[in-house]
């Protein structure tokens, strides 16, 4: 008898969402995420977005959802993914290393007070990390999305997110399910703010 993988990949992703939503501690980080996000571009600073794979088409989505809209009309605000702009890309993989794709770019864009998203479902992305150092040495709030294996990441961080799973879709789901409940929240904080001012 043949295993439904369909019906086994929705169990799975289920039973992740479950865990993660019922989780204290992740619930209280995504709430500091989004209020260290809300007060970052309320200052006037913009939000860096890295991954790489599924992670970084995550990551343009957060962005694209900034910039645009989550669900309420408003200003744009500033976000950029670090992870579209091919001749940047490619001509830092070529002259300087892969490891640097992400590094280069914070150090030329990013500047104190900015906050920088950081995706790896591993915790071990190498480009991750470098841009991880690169951003604290500039200032930068360090914000890391991974998974359970990727707890040795925490020190790079000023704040890590933990999905509760070790398989990648699942956790790249949860990720993009707590993502969007920061941009909800930061929305709301940020009109909200207006609307009082």
């Amino acid at each position: 008898m043949s295993k439904d993988r369909i019906a086994a990949h929705f169990q799975s992703s289920f039973a992740g969402l479950s865990n993660a939503v019922q989780s204290r501690e992740l619930l209280t980080t995504a709430h500091t995420i989004a209020n260290v996000t809300a007060d970052a571009l309320r200052a006037g600073n913009k939000l860096l977005l890295i991954g790489n794979g599924g992670s970084a088409a995550d990551a343009q989505h957060i962005a694209a959802e900034i910039v645009g809209r989550y669900k309420q009309e408003r200003p744009g605000w500033a976000a950029i993914a670090l992870t579209t702009d091919t001749s940047a890309l490619t001509a830092i993989a070529n002259d300087y290393g892969f490891e640097q794709v992400f590094a280069r770019q914070v150090q030329g864009l990013g500047k104190r007070g900015d906050v920088l998203f950081a995706l790896t479902t591993s915790g071990r992305s190498p480009n991750i990390l470098a841009a991880l150092r690169v951003a604290r040495d500039l200032g930068i709030t360090t914000i890391g999305f991974t998974g359970l294996k990727g707890e040795s990441m925490r020190a790079a961080c000023d704040h890590l997110l933990v999905a509760p799973s070790e398989d990648t879709p699942v956790i790249q789901q949860i990720h993009m399910m707590v993502m969007h409940a920061i941009c909800d929240d930061v929305e709301e904080a940020m009109l909200r703010g207006k609307q009082k001012a």
